[in-house]
């Protein structure tokens, strides 16, 4: 039995929205959370529309960054709170 090797995903390769690899993704996240850091520092708050609007509503850069700011020590928030906020327990270091 013979496998076609163009149909395996390699998960180091695949490519993402626009052409993008995983780590690409990663690095854009990384970028937008120190902006969103910076506004959550200035305003109080960001709403998840506005982190949407800013990763050009790609899934995977939304998500990591929402995954960054929670390892960061943010409140990420909820379906019925649906923004990022400060965590009262401890003060968010920038990465």
């Amino acid at each position: 039995m013979f496998v076609d090797s163009s149909k395996i995903c390699d998960s180091r390769s695949t490519a993402y929205k626009k052409g993008k690899t995983f780590e690409d993704c990663k690095q854009e996240a990384v970028k937008n959370v120190r902006l969103f850091s910076k506004e959550i520092q200035d305003t109080g708050e960001i709403s998840w529309s506005r982190i949407l609007e800013v990763t050009n509503h790609d899934e995977l850069v939304y998500k990591l960054s929402l995954k960054f700011l929670r390892l960061q020590g943010y409140d990420i928030g909820n379906n019925k709170m649906p923004r990022v906020t400060r965590s009262s327990k401890t003060e968010p270091q920038l990465p």
